[in-house]
């Protein structure tokens, strides 16, 4: 009991100091991970650690894709020639 403890402590710890930016996906994947490191013969610290490795590379690449479809449409926008607006009618009195 006390070395669960200990290892969630530390792990909070881990979860704690890591910049923002990585843990995006850590705290999800961490959680993930746990769990099936528990589940698989009492390993939730290693779990957690892959799982978090795993989260924030898959958060890294989603962000980037997402970043990427930004430029290409920022980029579409670009090329797309500005429409004229359209003249108004001329009065017929």
């Amino acid at each position: 009991m006390r070395k669960n403890i200990l290892v969630a402590a530390s792990v909070l710890a881990f979860v704690a100091a890591s910049p923002m930016a990585q843990a995006k996906g850590c705290l999800k994947g961490a959680a993930v991970g746990g769990v099936a490191g528990h589940v698989a013969g009492n390993h939730g610290a290693v779990g957690a650690a892959a799982g978090c490795a795993v989260g924030a590379h898959h958060a890294k690449k989603k962000d980037e894709a997402q970043q990427a479809d930004q430029a290409a449409q920022k980029t579409q926008q670009s090329q797309q020639p500005q429409q004229a607006a359209p003249a108004a009618p001329a009065n017929k009195s």
